[in-house]
């Protein structure tokens, strides 16, 4: 009966992928101990099904089509927010990433000198334990150019054998030593991303009010900048007259003004103006109409809102801004995205009119621009098959992760170029990152389920498996403990940075799954670029160092 399955799942490689995200999915789901393992349980079913037939594996391209979408559309979404980042804190970042992984390096050395083991297969180790397959791809480049063509086969096999016994614990190892200090520390991911506004646009539920104004104030842009409040004033009610808050209005005592914001910032405004009255400007329809519009106009995609000059042409204004589950508070530099959905309270006589401006169309946030994202990832697979040349003849190639993520990034942060639009909308970019996610940890898994078993009874296969261990959970449990007990990163940050310093999607996936905002996203894209390049150096400077 299984010998039948198996053959089944063997000619029919479709039915093989929806049988392993099938039972992966839903079982990732299951909570043990207060958490999940998420999407990666897609991982752990590969493996456990390839490991059952060495011909039960999805074909190369599987994994590959799923690892090029998981990190361009992860790009698109990060760009702004990855550029931004390395202005405030994207050394401090990098240059944990850059310790945690030579500590990495330091501990598959020792290894090689207490067992004595073949510079190949620890180079091999490296790469696998720090799950980065560019990486084994420059050891082989490298051995390739300098192995005698009678030995190539063998000498070709021994880092493929060592990266294939660490990789897997390279992905579990990671997770859980997430999964452990999350527990350990009694982290709140939901108050932690409260707290961390500055890094991007996170969730914030965000509340409104009406005051009664008790103190005068030249301009609301004065009040705005002179306190640094992060809210947004909404109407203003002086005698009988309505009318929408504008920067250069005055305030004057007994106005009555709309707030919009969090709870902790209407606490922080509500004594610099007054007091809370108990009448809601907000639900006064009387002259100004208010509407959620989806931003489906690709002329405005990638504009700020301080451009489109709102208030000037159409007397209205935006007071909050929607992006998937995300409630933001806009501001004049809040570019608008595809499928961004936002708040407009203007004159009835207007609405039409900003309608066509925004485009709300439902189908129009829908669709996918297919010219420019094969465009935007043609580029970025061309940028990954360029030899870039280092000191010591040296040469490495960015792959078909670096690529993409690095192109994607800018491309995110430009928005547009011209008329071409290459954000593609917030909805059609999840789903396409959780397929390419799926695709991916399906793909590997099944691939290398089978090496793993078969390779771990033989030869060194134990010292391998060990020892890789050894370095995949130190080095995490190492960035973790610096990165948040003394640099007191915030852990949905810190563990997105863990990810990327692997450059592990189904680590990013376990983190997503437990932080449940964007931090884990946008420390993820802010390292992986240099986890990547340090890797592949590293990994061919092992081999070149102790091969002799």
């Amino acid at each position: 009966m299984i010998e039948a399955i198996i053959r089944v799942l063997q000619e029919n490689p479709l039915l093989l992928l929806f049988v392993v995200a099938g039972i992966g999915y839903p079982l990732g789901r299951v909570r043990l101990g207060g958490a999940n393992l998420g999407v990666a349980a897609v991982l752990f079913v590969g493996l456990a099904v390839g490991a059952l037939s060495p011909e039960l594996k999805l074909p190369e391209i599987v994994y590959t089509l799923g690892l090029v979408l998981f990190v361009y559309c992860i790009g698109l979404s990060s760009g702004a927010v990855f550029f931004g980042s390395l202005r405030r804190q994207g050394i401090r970042n990098n240059g944990l990433v850059l310790a945690g992984l030579l500590l990495a390096a330091g501990l598959a050395i020792a290894a090689h000198l207490l067992f004595d083991l073949k510079a190949t297969l620890t180079a091999g180790m490296f790469a696998g334990s720090l799950t980065n397959t560019p990486a084994l791809a420059g050891i082989l480049e490298h051995l390739r150019a300098a192995a005698d063509p009678e030995m190539a086969e063998t000498i070709l096999s021994e880092p493929v054998i060592a990266y294939s016994l660490t990789y897997p614990m390279g992905v579990m190892g990671m997770i859980l030593a997430i999964f452990l200090t999350q527990r350990i520390w009694h982290v709140d991911y939901a108050l932690e991303a409260q707290q961390a506004r500055e890094l991007g646009p996170l969730n914030e539920p965000l509340t409104s009010c009406t005051v009664q104004v008790l103190h005068s104030h030249p301009s609301v842009a004065e009040l705005i900048q002179k306190h640094s409040l992060t809210v947004i004033f909404g109407r203003r009610k002086r005698g009988e007259e309505l009318s929408l808050v504008n920067g250069a209005m005055d305030l004057q005592p007994g106005d009555r003004i709309s707030v919009v914001g969090t709870r902790e910032d209407l606490e922080t405004v509500i004594p610099l103006l007054g007091e809370q009255s108990d009448e809601r400007l907000e639900f006064d329809l009387t002259r100004y109409d208010k509407r959620r519009m989806f931003i489906s106009n690709p002329r405005i995609v990638g504009r700020r809102l301080r451009d489109l000059n709102l208030f000037q042409e159409y007397g209205a204004i935006i007071t909050r801004l929607r992006r998937g589950d995300l409630e933001i508070l806009p501001h004049g530099e809040t570019p608008l995205l595809l499928g961004d959905q936002v708040r407009v309270v203007a004159p009835h006589d207007q609405m039409d009119s900003l309608i066509r401006l925004f485009g709300d169309s439902y189908r129009g946030v829908s669709e996918i621009d297919v010219l420019t994202f094969s465009l935007g990832l043609g580029l970025g697979l061309l940028l990954g098959m360029l030899p870039i040349p280092l000191p010591g003849g040296v040469t490495l190639k960015l792959g078909i992760a670096g690529g993409p993520l690095i192109v994607a990034l800018v491309l995110g942060a430009l928005g547009r170029t011209g008329p071409v639009t290459w954000q593609i909308p917030y909805s059609a970019n999840l789903a396409l990152r959780q397929i390419g996610l799926i695709l991916f940890l399906a793909g590997i898994g099944t691939r290398s389920g089978y090496a793993f078993v078969s390779t771990l009874q033989s030869g060194n296969g134990p010292i391998l498996f060990a020892a890789g261990t050894v370095i995949t959970c130190l080095t995490a449990l190492a960035t973790l403990w610096v990165g948040y007990r003394i640099l007191k990163i915030p852990m949905g940050l810190l563990t997105g940075i863990l990810a990327g310093m692997q450059t592990q999607p189904a680590v990013l996936g376990f983190a997503q799954e437990q932080a449940r905002n964007e931090l884990p996203n946008i420390g993820y894209a802010t390292v992986y670029p240099v986890a990547m390049i340090a890797k592949i150096l590293l990994a061919q400077l092992i081999l070149i160092l102790f091969r002799g």
